[in-house]
């Protein structure tokens, strides 16, 4: 059967999807780094473009069967970036920040205070998972949230293939966390519940737009049919995934709550159209 529209791609197409590639270049230096102690310059440099190395990105202190699925992931992102560039062209990577001071300060802005010893994501299994908590849901709601201005019939087939596999990589993530729920993160007397009630606070907060995220444990009026409090995917009242602009998503990104200020996993900002011109004064 023909599409109904018959235009391969769009103009503003091109823009949202390559909006995306900021998260993706996150997830592909961070995934395959923690997995392999090496990124996206020694799995696939030319999808990079010349853009700086991350800061900060390294090797995890991992359990082997958490190792091979990053890896995998790290793959899937790589994936990814060719399925975008290739389709609607891209940027070169922008710089980032995957450092453990980084993501420490996440950590501590989430809960209002200083971890002590500071939050490191790469030291073992649990705080590397609590770390990925906090990236590949903001790839699936920013699709999610792109989707009804997605028009051409290729962008539409591309967009709904990207956001299947990140829904499964958030779904993994949350499982793993899930399974670990009542355990306190060493050091600190902090279960992996409120870490994750915390962080998905946290970016609802900065992104300034009601609650679009939430915790492994949710009041059960929040629940799948106001009926449980177990919250393995985070979804509405309806249980459909929470979508977002791509201004929510720059202001939890750049975790300033500020779309025109980077920082965060962008301290130079992200690249593309729509991320440069929300930068201008």
């Amino acid at each position: 059967m023909p599409p109904v529209i018959a235009i391969p791609i769009f103009r503003l197409d091109v823009d949202l999807l390559q909006f995306a590639l900021n998260l993706e270049h996150i997830e592909a230096d961070f995934f395959l780094f923690a997995a392999l102690g090496r990124g996206l310059d020694s799995i696939a440099p030319e999808l990079a473009m010349g853009g700086p190395p991350p800061i900060g990105a390294r090797k995890a202190n991992l359990d082997e069967t958490t190792r091979l699925f990053i890896e995998e992931f790290g793959y899937q992102e790589v994936g990814h970036l060719r399925a975008i560039k290739t389709t609607v062209g891209g940027f070169p990577r922008p710089l980032l920040d995957l450092s453990s001071h980084n993501f420490a300060k996440i950590m501590n802005d989430a809960f209002g205070y200083h971890l002590d010893p500071p939050f490191d994501p790469y030291i073992d299994t649990i705080n590397f998972l609590l770390a990925s908590y906090v990236i590949p849901y903001m790839g699936l709601v920013g699709y999610v949230g792109a989707n009804p201005n997605i028009n051409g019939y290729v962008s539409k087939r591309l967009l709904a293939g990207l956001l299947a596999v990140e829904a499964g990589q958030d779904a993994i993530i949350r499982d793993r966390l899930y399974q670990h729920m009542h355990e306190f993160v060493p050091p600190y007397r902090i279960t992996v519940a409120e870490f994750t009630d915390r962080i998905s606070a946290l970016r609802n907060r900065l992104a300034m737009c009601g609650i679009k995220d939430e915790g492994l444990l949710v009041p059960p009026v929040l629940g799948a049919e106001g009926r449980i409090a177990t919250n393995v995917i985070s979804a509405n009242r309806n249980s459909l995934a929470y979508r977002r602009t791509p201004a929510e998503v720059l202001r939890v990104v750049y975790g300033t709550g500020n779309e025109h200020q980077p920082g965060g996993f962008l301290p130079k900002g992200g690249n593309g159209t729509i991320a440069r011109e929300l930068l201008a004064p």
